[in-house]
């Protein structure tokens, strides 16, 4: 259908590679609108969401399908006072209710908080706090619904609190609520640059912070999905990823639907690479995005036999060449990497019909003017390393697909947009052929397995310990998940650095915070080196 063409400006080269790219929009764009339900009009009866689960469930969505039910959610949920600007928190794992909540609350104007279910009834309360919530959906869960009561009664905000499928106490059930409502919605004035979706993101130096994006967030997608994961008119795209994630937002709704490309959802608890290949060759997906840990597993357990897949690629951390070769050789598809954050979206890439290089991220998109910025604030050369940074329109427009504000943190808003440009904090050096090869964090996040820990995060808890004099967590080389999280301690006095208590400081942290945070490595140290201002010299703790 070609939906995505309405929205924006392509330029291409004499190979047909993107070369230009510019994404036009009205004044009231609306994802929920003027794409869901243009699709509906358009193609109502073709394919928007195919689901199933691990035992043999599934379901099948059309885009008709999608749009009422989006409608109807959307009144049920104003129904129970929901309305433009308030935030609502969602966590649905990978259940289907979520693509048609979300659609909802776009159609309404509220800003979607998506979160995953892993968080602890804290991690819940601090963004229940932090963002003044106003509802919360979730899933069925008997442990998800304990913590989300436990998590509200604690708060001081009084959220409307539902989930799905099943009534449950203190809870409404919207899956029953969305049975009841009209299918009819009136449109609701939005604006473009109003908040659409807030992420929350791991930093350093404190706990996670809201990244806020806009409704024209939806729209820089397009490359993503259109010219970087290849999605087709028709085809059926798989990116592996929980809908508490940002990469949900790359790879499970929107680019992918503004191509008119439907969308896979293998909803499963635990990853098995076999049930992976199962399902791509059972329902034929044709493109696939998943983090280098997923490919490594499928390259193990043999990823040989998927004839439906044409175009792979993927992002989050970096890429071992040995896993692009074994790919490549069993499959003989080329893996095609990308680069960007929870607050942009993809800035670098192997673009669709360019030469990937394994390990690098690729080339600046069209989307962006990318340079590396030296220490000393000079623009990096060719072998220099230098920090990624991208550089406005000069003509002082809006950049599109960066994020447009962190909650309620207007000082590090303006921080990361220091001398007029936006700092990424990741580091990278360039080749004479303009293909970028990542460095490392300026700050210290921790990219484990597709997840990005602060490590302030685990040395919090870590010190409540009475056995903890001083700690630091860092991320360390790990074949499977990329890094795995280890805590280095000092131990306080009348404590000995034992491997009893090396597993009991595991085991107390593991308890207290979500599972794709568990420290794996627990290292005593007499003193910690340290800076002159008497900071801890993490980079040295890595043997950076």
């Amino acid at each position: 259908m070609d939906i995505y063409k309405s929205f924006c400006t392509e330029r291409f080269d004499e190979n047909g590679v993107l070369t230009g790219f510019h994404i036009n929009y009205p004044d009231n764009y609306n994802f929920g609108y003027d794409v869901v339900d243009e699709l509906a009009r358009r193609a109502p009866e073709q394919r928007a969401l195919v689901w199933c689960t691990a035992e043999g469930d599934e379901r099948v969505f059309s885009f008709r399908e999608i749009s009422e039910l989006s409608s109807r959610a959307a009144n049920a949920l104003a129904a129970q006072g929901i309305k433009k600007g308030d935030r609502v928190l969602v966590m649905l794992k990978r259940h289907y209710e979520y693509w048609y909540t979300a659609v909802a609350l776009h159609k309404l104007g509220a800003v979607l908080i998506p979160v995953t279910h892993m968080l602890t009834a804290d991690d819940i309360v601090y963004r229940l706090e932090g963002a003044d919530v106003r509802g919360v959906v979730c899933a069925p869960d008997d442990a998800i619904l304990k913590k989300v009561a436990r998590a509200a009664e604690k708060s001081s905000v009084n959220p409307i609190l539902w989930t799905v499928q099943r009534d449950a106490p203190g809870f409404r059930n919207l899956t029953q609520d969305i049975e009841n409502a009209s299918p009819e919605l009136e449109r609701v004035t939005t604006l473009a640059h109003e908040p659409m979706i807030m992420y929350f993101t791991s930093g350093t130096t404190g706990y996670p912070k809201g990244v806020i994006h806009d409704h024209t967030y939806t729209l820089a997608h397009i490359l993503t999905a259109k010219h970087w994961q290849n999605v087709q008119d028709g085809g059926l795209h798989l990116t592996v990823a929980e809908t508490g994630w940002g990469k949900a937002s790359w790879g499970k709704i929107y680019g992918q639907w503004l191509c008119s490309c439907a969308v896979m959802v293998f909803d499963f608890e635990s990853f098995d690479p076999r049930n992976m290949t199962s399902v791509i060759n059972r329902y034929g997906v044709t493109s696939f995005c998943a983090p280098p840990t997923i490919y490594r597993y499928l390259v193990k357990k043999g990823a040989h036999h998927m004839p439906s897949l044409k175009y792979a690629t993927t992002a989050g951390e970096a890429l071992n060449p040995e896993v692009f070769k074994s790919f490549l050789e069993q499959t003989g598809l080329t893996l095609m990497e990308g680069f960007g954050q929870t607050e942009s979206t993809l800035i670098l890439a192997n673009l669709v019909g360019t030469q990937s290089r394994p390990g690098s991220m690729g080339r600046p998109t069209p989307l962006y003017h990318v340079e590396l910025l030296r220490d000393d604030g000079e623009y990096a050369g060719v072998g220099e390393i230098g920090e990624i940074v991208i550089i406005p329109p000069a003509d002082g427009s809006r950049q599109a697909g960066i994020f447009s504000e962190y909650n309620e943190n207007p000082g590090l808003y303006r921080y990361v947009w220091r001398g007029g440009i936006y700092h990424t904090g990741d580091t990278a050096w360039r080749d004479e052929d303009g293909y970028f090869w990542f460095n490392g964090r300026i700050d210290d996040v921790i990219k484990t397995g597709g997840f990005r820990v602060g490590p302030f995060e685990i040395e919090n808890v870590l010190m409540e310990h009475p056995a903890v004099m001083e700690c630091s967590v860092v991320g360390i080389p790990d074949a499977l998940r990329g890094q795995a999280i280890k805590a280095i301690v000092v131990p306080a006095p009348g404590y000995e650095p034992t491997s009893a208590l090396q597993k009991e400081l595991r085991e107390f942290c593991n308890k207290r915070v979500a599972e794709y945070k568990w420290v794996r490595v627990v290292e005593f140290v007499s003193e910690m080196p340290k800076t002159i201002s008497g900071k801890i010299r993490k980079v040295e703790q890595r043997g950076d």
